[in-house]
């Protein structure tokens, strides 16, 4: 069992006494969903595998999103889907961060906020390309919470591919590898752009001492598979990996965390309830969507994205191939013979 949830199962009754008014429903959701998970509440599935008959009875997960002991299968699908868009081009990453002082708004109107920072970051990327070149750009945006500490730090990370496609001429125009765009111009368009998505939003407010600078970030990540790969690490396994947390006692947690400048690792203790708490304000509300796909990558696009790989098609031939089949049902391997067992059926408490 995750030592999250064990942590979680065994303060539960205290967090609630002591800090109960900070929790969100859709904290309160979270909690349940992740102390049921893989326990006989859930239910159980059973297993039968064809070549040697063995016949098996698993407890169920829950499939909570933020859940850190049942999601490693929807991380493999989502990066195998996202590898079947994968260009032969050489890719950007834009990470749009968010200052200190409206960090605040994640806490008690993170919907609100998150879907703003979208709409902006999204549009954008979408303006800065209209007016450079025309043709239509793709990207994917995928919504990150935390630092390296877990604290709270909402940010965008914005995978671009480099080229743009004409739909007017069914031609794709190449775009230099080394230049997406000025990261300086980004962060003054994106600080503007925010403020005043915030001063008209009915939700959100500004708090004072917004600073004038604010930080984006546009590097080059090579042909992208790398940068996949590290964002599908945050997306479904929740917010700290069990291999992280090194000690728990009754009364503290240390976890470890790498420094992004330094890339030296180091360790932070907490009192146990904060530590929770710590991890349970990532819990994103229900409803919101965290890795969204634009342009010619979106999924109504499958067509015109087929056409763009066809045209691309030489450039395959140089491109590593990362691309593998997706499973079309839950299998696991048979504990007897190692052959596919196939899931046959689902038992539910009454």
């Amino acid at each position: 069992m995750s030592a999250f949830i064990q942590l979680l199962r065994a303060h539960k009754g205290e967090l609630e006494r002591l800090h109960g008014h900070e929790l969100t429903t859709d904290m309160r959701c979270a909690i349940s969903a992740l102390l049921r998970c893989k326990t006989e509440q859930q239910g159980r599935s059973q297993w039968y595998c064809a070549h040697c008959h063995h016949d098996d009875r698993l407890p169920l997960s829950c499939g909570h999103r933020h859940c850190p002991q049942c999601q490693q299968r929807t991380t493999a699908d989502w990066l195998q889907r996202q590898h079947r868009k994968l260009l032969p081009v050489h890719y950007f990453m834009v990470t749009l961060t968010l200052p200190y002082q409206l960090r605040v708004l994640a806490r008690y109107q993170p919907k609100a906020l998150y879907q703003t920072m979208f709409h902006v970051g999204t549009q954008l990327l979408k303006d800065f390309a209209h007016h450079q070149q025309q043709g239509e750009l793709g990207f994917t945006a995928v919504l990150h919470t935390h630092s390296r500490q877990r604290n709270l730090h909402p940010h965008l990370h914005i995978i671009v591919p480099t080229g743009r496609y004409d739909a007017s001429k069914q031609a794709w125009h190449r775009s230099d590898k080394r230049y997406l765009f000025n990261a300086f111009a980004l962060a003054k368009v994106w600080r503007a752009r925010m403020l005043e998505a915030i001063n008209q939003s009915n939700e959100l407010w500004l708090p004072m001492g917004i600073p004038k600078q604010w930080v984006v970030d546009c590097r080059r990540v090579g042909y992208g598979k790398a940068a996949l790969d590290y964002l599908s690490r945050y997306l479904y396994q929740g917010v700290l990996p069990d291999r992280d947390i090194l000690r728990t006692s009754d009364h503290k947690v240390t976890f470890r965390y790498r420094d992004g400048q330094s890339k030296q690792w180091h360790t932070r203790t907490l009192p146990t309830l904060q530590f929770l708490l710590l991890i349970l304000q990532h819990v994103l509300p229900k409803g919101l969507q965290r890795v969204r796909d634009y342009g010619y990558l979106r999924g109504s696009a499958s067509e015109l994205l087929k056409r763009i790989q066809l045209a691309l098609l030489p450039l395959f031939y140089v491109m590593p191939t990362i691309v593998t089949p997706i499973r079309s049902k839950a299998t696991r391997p048979c504990p007897c013979c190692q052959h596919d067992m196939d899931c046959v059926g689902i038992t539910r408490p009454r």
